[in-house]
């Protein structure tokens, strides 16, 4: 990885662990606390929520807009992860097995379930 990728992860990784540190905050005063409270339904709701809003910015030809809402878009998929008890390193493992694979080869060796 280069620079820039370590301080991505390093990032990501440290918005992981503050997401986890509000498992056991206050639903008043914490968001964070209140979509963990909420259950893994309305997470993934917000999830896909925020992944529209990030398709639809697209078309817009605002930059600023879908930097915004895939900021929006990542956190609400790390609160996802959090719920799930999967953590960022076993998503960056499961990329770090890809790279290099041919994405039409990888998807066909996907085991349905």
């Amino acid at each position: 990885m280069d620079n820039c990728q370590d301080s991505t992860a390093i990032v990501l990784d440290q918005l992981a662990n503050v997401i986890k540190s509000r498992k056991n905050a206050d639903p008043e005063i914490s968001y964070t606390a209140q979509l963990l409270n909420d259950g893994i339904s309305e997470i993934a709701r917000k999830v896909g929520e925020e992944a529209v809003e990030c398709v639809v910015s697209s078309f817009s030809n605002n930059k600023k807009e879908l930097i915004d809402e895939s900021a929006d878009l990542l956190y609400h998929l790390l609160v996802l992860w959090t719920a799930n008890e999967i953590s960022p390193y076993e998503v960056w493992n499961e990329i770090s097995r890809r790279e290099g694979v041919s994405g039409i080869l990888e998807k066909a060796g996907r085991v349905k379930g």
